[in-house]
């Protein structure tokens, strides 16, 4: 029973920031005017709201309750987006300034789980974590390139 629960907290961790990720790419997108930019958030804010539902079945398969909301760190992660942005002239690079280092620190929190050594994650839920991570690292590629255009 500890060991479901052990990996549930830590995909409820997972689905936090996952939820925190959404949310501010969704304000990201708001706050853009470069259409390509704005895309890109907006794709981004769904694959993470993808992220979510995947991540929510896979915690009720170890007969978990997934957790509701976000983070305090991730709201006052957006808190900083939208005050960053106020004092910046550069909008698109001081968001993806953000999104450079909440992806950074996605790819760690996956990273974290993936290679615990306390436990041995099933099949499924490695292959499921290792998904998301390579795509939140391909979102980071994109943002970094993103970000040299327009710096």
């Amino acid at each position: 029973m500890k060991y479901t629960v052990e990996i549930s907290n830590k995909l409820n961790e997972l689905l936090q920031r996952t939820y925190d990720a959404e949310k501010g790419f969704k304000q990201a997108a708001e706050k853009v005017d470069n259409k390509t930019i704005k895309d890109f958030f907006e794709n981004s804010a769904k694959q993470r709201y993808t992220f979510g539902q995947e991540l929510k079945t896979e915690i009720k398969a170890f007969g978990q309750a997934p957790d509701k909301g976000g983070s305090t760190k991730g709201t006052l992660h957006r808190s900083w987006i939208n005050f960053k942005s106020l004092f910046t002239s550069n909008n698109e690079e001081a968001m993806l300034e953000e999104v450079h280092r909440g992806e950074k620190e996605a790819i760690e929190t996956y990273n974290d789980i993936l290679h615990d050594k306390d436990f041995v994650l099933p099949p499924s839920t490695e292959s499921l974590l290792m998904r998301h991570r390579n795509a939140i690292r391909e979102t980071l590629e994109t943002a970094n390139i993103f970000e040299t255009a327009v710096s």
